[in-house]
């Protein structure tokens, strides 16, 4: 190798290159566009001529902080009638030491637009609250509406099956003693044509006798059940007489028998 020709591989060769790492003069370039940015507002800051605005609420703030002088002609006056910087008004010194706060408004609206507009939010709130208490009440109401007609309906259905069961015991019972004929039609759960009375004296009798339901109709055939064969539909048991029925059965009623 000649003198001439330089060794890539020598210190001499590799210390004449800078050592820079990938991404570092980016990084460096960005830093100092933020901070020529910085700078610049501030000066823009300093330089900019404040609105009147400001320059007013910062004279407002400058008198707030600093006290009266006693060149103040008023302050002058409190202070021959014998009152001291720090004392309240008044003639006991009882009343107010600072002075009345001010409130600066920014925007254009009249005097008492503000009590104006706070009476109708509260107005509306309490409207709102009553609307919200009569949807709750209205809700609590139709829950209990529907939950009487459930109990109801499930009370029905239940008269209806006790019924079912009465006139079946019934017809039984009376079959037993030779009884052919109900005392009423509907004392059997069926009863054959060939027995029934005649349809037209049946109508008139039923035009003159109002309907009974269900209810009414299942407390007169436990009655006739219990005061004829001495049977109690709710215990499914015939006693030997009146006197053992009563003795031995709860009740004449299924509320008894729970």
């Amino acid at each position: 190798m000649s003198d001439e020709e330089e060794d890539y591989m020598s210190d001499a060769f590799l210390s004449k290159i800078q050592d820079v790492k990938p991404g570092v003069n980016m990084v460096r370039r960005v830093k100092e566009a933020i901070k020529k940015e910085e700078k610049q507002k501030e000066k823009n800051i300093q330089n900019r001529q404040k609105s009147y605005k400001e320059q007013e609420k910062e004279s407002r703030e400058a008198a707030l902080q600093s006290s009266i002088s006693n060149e103040n002609k008023g302050f002058a006056l409190l202070q021959k009638m014998g009152y001291k910087a720090g004392q309240g008004l008044g003639k006991e010194g009882a009343g107010r030491v600072d002075p009345i706060p001010l409130t600066i408004k920014g925007d254009r609206g009249g005097i008492g637009l503000e009590e104006l507009k706070k009476r109708k939010a509260e107005e509306e709130l309490h409207h709102y609250r009553q609307k919200v208490r009569a949807k709750q009440q209205n809700e609590a109401k139709s829950l209990e509406d529907f939950r009487s007609r459930v109990r109801t309906e499930r009370e029905e259905r239940k008269i209806e099956g006790d019924l079912r069961r009465s006139q079946r015991s019934c017809e039984q019972l009376d079959n037993q003693k030779g009884i052919t004929v109900p005392r009423e039609p509907w004392y059997w759960s069926k009863v054959d044509a060939d027995d029934e009375e005649d349809p037209t004296e049946e109508e008139d009798e039923e035009e003159e006798i109002t309907e009974l339901n269900s209810s009414d109709k299942l407390q007169i055939i436990t009655s006739y059940l219990r005061g004829v064969h001495f049977y109690c539909l709710w215990c499914g048991t015939t006693y030997n007489d009146e006197e053992d029925l009563s003795a031995n059965c709860p009740g004449d009623t299924a509320a008894d028998h729970e």
